[in-house]
């Protein structure tokens, strides 16, 4: 019997021949990330445990991107004490804004080439689940279970049976990556991959671009998947090119290979989706969302804060104005991608619209700072959730979409169908 992708990474860093689903295996990491919300309290335990200094410098990635630039005191405080570890443990990577490169972790990291296919990487944030687009196997961990691994370089963990998801057909325009992963959650529901590999496969997927992946494979989470993982091929060697020299080794499943279950999903004729309250998996088409007039329009996140999200959004807003008694926010994901966004004149249509730009954070999608939602009002959002109150006040409420359903509701001051603002 032949192994999957995720297996055969699972057993190469187990050092050993074949894993299986089920088996508890300790596994060498090859990348261990914590963020500025997730880190202080491994910095606390790390100290706890009396741990003399982190398995390798290179490998443990400090960020400082959920409450920067710091929103308030205690932010600060936060901020500094992840600052002050990463400059004692001597941490090669350390990001935040206004200090370099910096940006949103789970687009940071691909886009710096510290991920690779085939390697191991814990993460203290449910979404590093990211990084499996690249072919990796990625998951969220725990701040103390990521102390231990900052400390050891390894942690343990069970094998997950792996779901093997076909698409096939081809996308029609304005359908995205957003479109699949919240089709695909339509389906499965919040649970239905419950630590479960997401192995996203079939024509449809290999035609997808280097950012629909990270999109997906960032959503796996939300179906409870223990990790989103896609093989790798001439796109992620693309993507690869120039942003690492390090050796890698990319993985295939075997054609025999296990699975817990297998899904066809027919992508022609697919419409853009809207994920309406208060869940991921509460889908329907956007032409069938209804008259929903919303309050705030936000463009960004690890999700759909890449260089292609917003060229999507800049086509339908140039041009244009957003409707009157709509706030728009658009963030890019990193400082790369709002130096590149800028070359474009990609900010200008933004702002030349009515919209705020920011510089890099999480901001907004978790409720932290930078267009909190009031009492009662309504977001179109790129983000990856819309539980209650994760964009603000618990009676407020959160639509997903992706960046061009976004743009036009925009536009039109209800949820849209791009085509209603772009022929």
């Amino acid at each position: 019997m032949g192994l999957t992708i995720t297996e055969k990474i699972l057993a190469r860093a187990a050092g050993l021949e074949a894993v299986a689903p089920g088996d508890i295996v300790r596994v060498k990491v090859d990348l261990v990330m914590g963020h500025d919300v997730t880190l202080p309290l491994g910095i606390l335990e790390f100290e706890r445990m009396g741990a003399a200094g982190v398995f390798d410098p290179e490998k443990v990635v400090a960020v400082s991107d959920h409450f920067a630039p710091a929103s308030n005191n205690a932010a600060a405080d936060r901020i500094k004490m992840v600052r002050d570890f990463a400059r004692a443990q001597g941490l090669v990577h350390y990001f935040e804004p206004g200090c370099g490169q910096s940006g949103v972790c789970h687009a940071l990291l691909p886009e710096e080439g510290l991920v690779l296919p085939g390697t191991v990487i814990l993460g203290a944030d449910s979404h590093t689940t990211t990084y499996g687009a690249l072919g990796a196997f990625a998951t969220g961990m725990g701040s103390t279970d990521i102390a231990a691994a900052m400390a050891l370089g390894e942690t343990w963990l069970r094998v997950p049976e792996s779901l093997r998801l076909n698409y096939h057909g081809k996308l029609g325009r304005w359908v995205t990556g957003k479109d699949l992963i919240l089709h695909t959650l339509g389906r499965l529901g919040v649970a239905g991959a419950l630590y479960e590999a997401m192995e996203f496969c079939g024509p449809t997927i290999d035609d997808l671009a280097m950012s629909d992946r990270f999109t997906m494979c960032n959503m796996a989470v939300e179906a409870g998947a223990k990790n989103g993982i896609i093989a790798p091929g001439t796109k992620t060697e693309e993507y690869l090119l120039g942003r690492t020299s390090r050796p890698y080794e990319a993985l295939r499943s075997d054609h025999d290979a296990r699975y817990a279950a297998t899904l066809e999903f027919a992508c022609e004729g697919l419409q853009p989706q809207v994920a309406f309250p208060f869940s991921p998996d509460n889908v329907r088409p956007a032409r069938e969302a209804g008259e929903v007039t919303i309050d705030a329009v936000f463009i960004g996140s690890c999700t759909n804060g890449r260089l292609e999200d917003l060229r999507v959004a800049a086509e339908i807003l140039r041009g244009r104005q957003v409707a009157r008694g709509v706030r728009l926010i658009v963030i890019p994901a990193t400082q790369k991608i709002y130096l590149q966004a800028m070359k474009e004149g990609l900010l200008e249509v933004f702002a030349g619209v009515g919209g705020a730009v920011s510089t890099p954070t999480c901001g907004p999608c978790f409720g932290g700072h930078m267009g909190l939602l009031a009492t009662g009002e309504r977001a179109v959002s790129t983000t990856n959730r819309n539980f209650v109150g994760r964009m603000g006040h618990p009676e407020s409420e959160v639509y997903l979409a992706s960046p061009a359903v976004a743009a036009a509701s925009a536009v039109v001051g209800r949820i849209a169908h791009p085509g209603e603002v772009v022929d």
